[in-house]
């Protein structure tokens, strides 16, 4: 097989959720420059939109819809508007996700507050597999990237229900190995550590940076791209005897406080 062809996306369908920012954003467009046509979700129609217009402005293929994850009819409309729009599905990229940011004291957090973060982390993607299998495996080529996170391994106060809740993902994706290998369909995780999205830098600060870079080898927080690129291996025929797999994106270590 040719190099160029390795990372050749072109007559693919990808999914993402969450594609209005950050690592979404990331993952669409590097997606789309592959070859991919996209379909991008996000909670923000305005966000999707804006992210589909930028592919379309270089020459790429998308289209955009409003998701709620937590909405089940959203989830079975994203996969239906999809295989409508694009005719099929090969690619899903489950990257909603919610929690942590050591809030979670324990002995203050309820049961619905657990149950919801529970239901994007987890059941989310889940249900979106369910959903997408089919198509891919009548299309004759699927891959599915879940976005977990360095919490999965980390241990930390006040943040229990995420870094649980990743940490189920991580499993659940290698389990799910098993069910969809037959159908010729891989399934991975990706582990981003700490990258610099939006949402980070709001609450990035030169002291917690400095703390974090200690327990990181590459001595420099991650940048969406490195995740992307991830993302795209995941996707393309390059990984396509790999399946079940944690891949954690975090410069070599874990950027923990302590």
């Amino acid at each position: 097989m040719k190099i160029d062809s390795l990372f050749d996306l072109s007559g693919k369908v990808a999914v993402v959720t969450g594609g209005g920012d950050g690592i979404g954003k990331g993952a669409c467009m590097i997606l789309a420059r592959a070859g991919a046509s996209v379909m991008v979700s996000d909670l923000s129609l305005e966000k999707a939109q804006a992210v589909a217009d930028a592919i379309t402005a270089e020459g790429g293929n998308a289209s955009a819809m409003a998701c709620n994850v937590l909405d089940d009819g959203d989830l079975v409309t994203l996969i239906e508007k999809t295989v409508d729009t694009f005719g099929t599905i090969n690619i899903l990229v489950n990257n909603v996700g919610l929690g942590g940011g050591g809030r979670e004291n324990p002995f203050k957090i309820d049961r619905g507050y657990l149950e919801r973060i529970y239901s994007i982390n987890v059941f989310a993607p889940w249900r979106l597999c369910q959903l997408a299998v089919p198509h891919m495996a009548k299309s004759g080529y699927g891959s599915i990237i879940n976005i977990t996170s360095t919490s999965s391994l980390n241990k930390e106060a006040n943040m229990g229900v995420y870094a649980s809740s990743k940490a189920a993902l991580n499993h659940l994706t290698a389990n799910l190995a098993y069910d969809f290998g037959p159908f010729g369909i891989r399934i991975n995780n990706v582990g981003p550590g700490a990258t610099r999205t939006h949402a980070f830098a709001s609450v990035l600060t030169p002291e917690m940076e400095e703390r974090m870079l200690k327990h990181t080898p590459l001595k420099r927080l991650g940048e969406v791209s490195d995740i992307a690129g991830a993302i795209l291996y995941f996707s393309a025929p390059v990984s396509e005897w790999i399946s079940g797999q944690t891949l954690f994106v975090n410069g070599g270590g874990l950027q923990t406080l302590d």
